[in-house]
């Protein structure tokens, strides 16, 4: 193997290039090499032996008479042609091999000033492409330097990457030489030295728990996935909520992610020290979702203090109380966070003391909406109205919820043309709800409104009915009232 093909190899297996790049980098330092003496490089020609074995810098040269020879830099007089070819005539152009010998060590020196900065712009661009390409992906690597105020730098191959302690879990504790997986958050130049790139890691990142499960949960990344992570919210180090939505009503988004006996849920744990994680389902009724946001603390009921200002109050057990707001208050924390809403919990008994109950009992739904929660299913009975969650599949249900249609009466104010401008609701799901609406309520309508609007009788046992009512109080058949 000749020398030059020793070197290519080098440079192509060492520092990563590929070998059209060192090549092109070797034409560029024989070019500059060949400008830096003649002034000009529009006529140099640089040729690889296609073994790569040599390579051969020529410069390319007009024949012209005698006479009017005037440029030997780009030009060749006939005389001296015909000493090179016999065929040469005036107006042809001839290349003539330069000796490398005659350039002047300056001149030399400049070409490989030239090569060694086109290497170190070539490998920077490529690191910054690859490492680019790993965005938002994790990303392996091993602890090269701590420094005195936390912050790692981490050895990831070509590069380092740089981990501060505001991107650390409080509670991990890593040695120099340890094996540590990263959140790649951005990469981008080095400001501070433009030879280099800064790779920006991360391990408290809400993206690097969904990347843990991606990795953990096959499910989630199918062709055909039949659930999604929805939302993530984290106290690094101390506790985690992520909550997941089953695309398919077959599928049990929650156990699928914890895996049998808890396996999958462990082995992402482990990663991040055993950080609590709890997995909720997610749902568009959003009193429902804060019950189950709540987990693992069993809520009896919620009540709603102001929905415009998205505020309620969980009501537990004096046993799950703890459990629900968890040390410091992380718990409900964490749940504000996840769902957008102010919760606060209490017991029943500290509820009653609050002077809001005392004007709930005396204005009824006045002031707030009282949701009682059976622990054990997943059915409202809601003052607001008939949930259309409790009979339509999640899809369908959440795409409604996109639009604020969470209850019966708020589809029912829509007519056929609203529905259908919505964009994402079929003719054949439109049609489907107004037949799961006809089956499962009985549509009162409120004709007159009079001091005999309390007079109606439920369709369905006869009993007593008043306006405002969801369900009736003997048969408790789901109603609804409609004005024209």
């Amino acid at each position: 193997m000749s020398e030059l093909k020793e070197a290519i190899d080098l440079m192509v297996h060492e520092k990563g290039i590929s070998q059209e790049l060192v090549l092109d980098t070797i034409r560029q330092t024989l070019l500059a090499t060949y400008k830096n003496k003649y002034k000009t490089d529009e006529n140099a020609v640089v040729t690889f032996a296609e073994d790569l074995s040599s390579v051969e810098l020529a410069s390319k040269k007009k024949v012209v008479s005698d006479e009017d020879f005037e440029d030997d830099v780009l030009e060749i007089p006939l005389s001296e042609a015909l000493e090179l070819s016999e065929e040469a005539e005036i107006g042809d152009e001839l290349l003539i091999s330069i000796d490398p010998k005659t350039f002047n060590r300056g001149q030399v020196q400049t070409g490989k000033q030239r090569a060694q900065s086109q290497i170190r712009e070539i490998q920077k661009d490529e690191l910054l492409s690859e490492f680019r390409g790993k965005v938002g992906e994790i990303i392996n690597g091993y602890v090269q330097t701590i420094r005195e105020e936390g912050d790692m730098m981490i050895d990831l191959g070509k590069t380092s990457g740089y981990l501060p302690k505001k991107n650390q879990s409080p509670k991990e504790v890593y040695q120099k030489g340890d094996r540590i997986r990263c959140y790649v958050e951005s990469v981008k130049p080095d400001e501070k030295n433009d030879k280099n790139i800064k790779v920006l890691l991360s391990r408290v990142h809400e993206d690097f728990i969904k990347k843990l499960f991606y990795i953990n949960v096959p499910e989630l990344v199918a062709k055909n996935p039949g659930l999604e992570i929805v939302k993530i919210v984290r106290e690094p180090g101390y506790r985690t909520k992520v909550a997941v939505w089953p695309k398919k009503s077959d599928v049990d988004a929650v156990g699928t992610c914890v895996g049998l006996k808890g396996t999958r849920i462990q082995t992402i744990m482990k990663e991040i020290d055993d950080e609590r994680i709890d997995v909720v389902k997610w749902d568009p009724n959003p009193l429902e979702y804060i019950a189950n946001a709540l987990s693992p603390a069993k809520v009896s009921r919620i009540f709603v203090t102001d929905y415009d200002k998205k505020s309620a109050v969980a009501i537990v057990e004096p046993s799950q109380l703890s459990l629900a707001i968890g040390k410091q208050g992380l718990n409900v924390r964490l749940v504000n966070r996840m769902c957008d809403w102010m919760v606060d919990v209490k017991t029943q008994e500290d509820f009653e003391n609050m002077p809001m109950f005392a004007e709930a009992r005396a204005a009824a739904d006045a002031v707030f909406t009282d949701i009682p929660l059976d622990v054990d299913s997943t059915e409202y009975a809601s003052e607001d109205g008939i949930s259309l969650s409790d009979y339509l599949d999640a899809d369908l249900a959440k795409r409604l919820a996109g639009h604020d249609i969470l209850y019966v009466e708020d589809f029912i104010e829509y007519s056929e043309e609203d529905l259908k401008a919505l964009g994402d609701i079929s003719d054949e799901e439109i049609a489907y709800i107004n037949e799961t609406i006809k089956k499962n309520v009985d549509i009162v309508e409120n004709e007159v409104e009079s001091e005999d609007s309390e007079d109606f009788v439920c369709p369905n046992c006869g009993h007593p009915i008043r306006v405002g009512m969801t369900e009736c109080p003997n048969c408790h058949v789901g109603i609804s009232f409609e004005e024209e």
